[in-house]
């Protein structure tokens, strides 16, 4: 009887902690550093929440080339957040610096 109630606790604690790692991976960040964005592309659901991290030394920002989103001026350890609502794909690049490119796939 000890073994089952055992399992039966191991078991629930595992659901719990799946259900924790769930609702962490709507969340994700974005480090802008060397003068790149890392991950450069990122595969996310919809609902996820996406936070660009600078760490240069000079400012950066974020844009949407289809002109859905616009950071201020990050400086160094400030952070932009936005959530992705719809499927599809998304190309930004820094303003300062054009060069710098990435993307956001967005599918369920």
């Amino acid at each position: 009887m000890i073994g089952r109630r055992f399992v039966l606790g191991l078991a629930l604690i595992l659901a719990a902690a799946g259900q924790g790692c769930a609702a962490e991976a709507s969340v994700v960040t974005v480090k802008i550093e060397n003068f790149t964005f890392y991950p450069a592309e990122l595969t996310v659901k919809p609902g996820t929440t996406i936070t660009f991290e600078n760490a240069d030394d000079i400012p950066h920002s974020v844009i949407d080339k289809a002109g859905a989103f616009h950071s201020k001026p990050l400086d160094t350890g400030d952070s932009f957040k936005m959530t992705v609502t719809d499927a599809g794909e998304i190309t930004y690049f820094c303003g300062f610096h054009p060069h710098m490119v990435g993307r956001i796939i967005v599918k369920q």
